[in-house]
């Protein structure tokens, strides 16, 4: 049996207010290149198939157009909903596309029902086990049968141990679970949304005990946990800074009549990369050595005394793709450095911080019209990232 593990398409997500759907669409094409030249029986996505539960129409087309890309020729696709989707809307269509091949499960209600997979070139099939994300205070009292408040440790066992109830049941088979989770060990990174505070999302690698293969979602870089057995594909973008040194992939994984898994980790090679220069702004719009980036996003950190007039005008010039710019001057690395003037920034309000640059790049604070199109811009934004 040969899958393909691939999570977080984040379909609709926006890179600092660049749209990334051109270079959704070609990460999604390569993945259905690399499922057909491995000819792989199943293509399992392991949540967060868009980046909010109301997704632009064009995100839905574009997930649309994946599916039927994907499952051509007899490929299965198993997917489930991530944190980020509307468990509802992701799988409203389930019990209509699983006759053409196509499940994509919200409903944990149903993680103990199994979408069989038969290998191509013949053998036992594998029961694959869809389980979508987990919310402890809506999915706990379900799984336990009664009000209790769990963590995501205590509901994911309670979940699948319904799995594990099911496997019993059934002839000895192959298992694979696709999941979508934090598991503790795991490397983070900043585009990830946070599933609490603290650390009591965490989930344990012994939670996911007797499966010979756990596909995972959440987590954004390409890491394994278990040896190959327990591993995070990442995305098949950077949708962050943090992520510019990820090597973005999907996991090939052969599963031998014994259950035993051999992965190969495969590069995407698509989208803009991303940059991080640092510097006197003179240096960065002149330095020759500085050239390659002009065709990634670039994070520039601008280490002059005073922050240039202009300064992303000018930088633009020289990168039209530029995404992110900082100021981190001198002064600041000697009296306590990056930290200190983020906390500085924290601690002011956005219209307060929206002024300031606005006076750094104006060389004078705004006047009435000014002061009212930041408001109402800002108002705007607030509304826009209420979920």
């Amino acid at each position: 049996m040969r899958l393909l593990h691939t999570s977080d398409w984040h379909l609709g997500r926006s890179f600092h207010g660049a749209s990334l759907l051109e270079e959704q669409a070609a990460a999604i094409e390569r993945i259905a290149e690399l499922a057909l030249e491995h000819a792989v029986d199943a293509v399992l996505i392991a949540g967060d198939l868009y980046d909010r539960a109301i997704p632009p129409a064009e995100a839905v087309v574009l997930f649309n157009v994946a599916l039927a890309r994907l499952s051509a020729g007899g490929t299965a696709v198993v997917a489930i909903a991530g944190n980020h989707d509307s468990h509802v809307r992701v799988s409203v269509y389930d019990p209509l596309l699983s006759a053409f091949g196509v499940t994509i499960r919200g409903d944990v209600g149903r993680a103990q029902e199994p979408v069989l997979v038969t290998p191509r070139d013949g053998g036992a099939p594998v029961a694959i086990y869809p389980l979508p994300y987990l919310e402890p205070a809506v999915d706990g009292p379900a799984l336990a049968g009664a009000p209790v408040r769990l963590r995501h440790e205590e509901v994911t066992r309670l979940a699948i141990e319904r799995i594990h109830a099911d496997r019993r049941a059934r002839p000895p088979q192959r298992s694979v679970l696709v999941a979508h989770t934090f598991v503790a060990g795991g490397e983070t990174s900043e585009s990830e949304r946070e599933l609490t505070i603290g650390n009591v999302d965490r989930v344990s690698v012994a939670a996911f005990a007797g499966f010979d293969y756990v596909a995972l979602g959440h987590l954004h870089a390409s890491q394994q946990l278990d040896g190959p057995r327990v591993a995070y594909s990442g995305t098949p973008l950077a949708y962050s800074f943090s992520e510019q040194h990820h090597v973005k992939s999907v996991r090939i994984v052969e599963l031998a009549a014994d259950g035993t898994a051999t992965v190969q980790v495969l590069p995407l090679a698509v989208g803009r990369r991303l940059c991080t220069l640092r510097g006197p702004i003179d240096e960065l719009c002149g330095d020759p050595r500085h050239a390659a980036a002009s065709e990634a996003r670039v994070r520039a950190i601008l280490t002059d005394d005073v922050l240039p007039l202009q300064a992303m005008a000018r930088l633009r010039a020289r990168f039209p793709h530029i995404a992110e710019l900082r100021h981190e001057p001198p002064e600041l690395a000697r009296s306590g450095g990056a930290e200190r003037h983020r906390q500085v920034r924290q601690a002011r309000s956005p219209l307060q911080l929206a002024t300031a640059f606005f006076t750094d790049q104006q060389g004078q604070p705004p006047g009435e019209p000014e002061a009212e199109l930041l408001r109402a811009a800002l108002a705007a934004a607030e509304r826009g990232g209420e979920r």
